[in-house]
């Protein structure tokens, strides 16, 4: 089976609808930063040198310092797929994270999100 094509996609090219979207909800890119920090485990620093470098998302969380060992109790549906039943490891981070943006958006507050 090919490769999806959203693992070779630049995290940097997508990172703006990430905050755009919170954004529209009322919510501030520093939340997305720290949901990004939280479940990668980048610095601060280090996540501006990620967006710097346009690595691809497949780069971006094989490249995470320490992915969030809390990050197995996001559970749900996003995109019409439960998180818990993905198979493809990266894909299953690349929804981790398009989750917390979207309970991000739905106003669900910071302590809750970062379980």
């Amino acid at each position: 089976m090919a490769e999806h094509r959203i693992f070779s996609m630049s995290f940097a090219s997508v990172y703006p609808f990430y905050v755009a979207k919170a954004e529209k909800k009322g919510r501030s890119r520093a939340e997305v930063d720290e949901i990004i920090v939280w479940l990668t485990g980048y610095s601060l620093d280090g996540f501006d040198a990620v967006i710097a470098s346009k690595l691809s998302f497949a780069d971006f969380f094989a490249q995470a310092p320490r992915l969030n060992p809390a990050r197995t109790a996001i559970t749900g549906v996003i995109c019409g797929v439960r998180i818990e039943e993905i198979e493809e490891p990266l894909m299953r981070e690349i929804r981790y994270l398009d989750k917390l943006i979207d309970e991000l958006a739905r106003g669900k507050p910071m302590a809750k999100i970062l379980r």
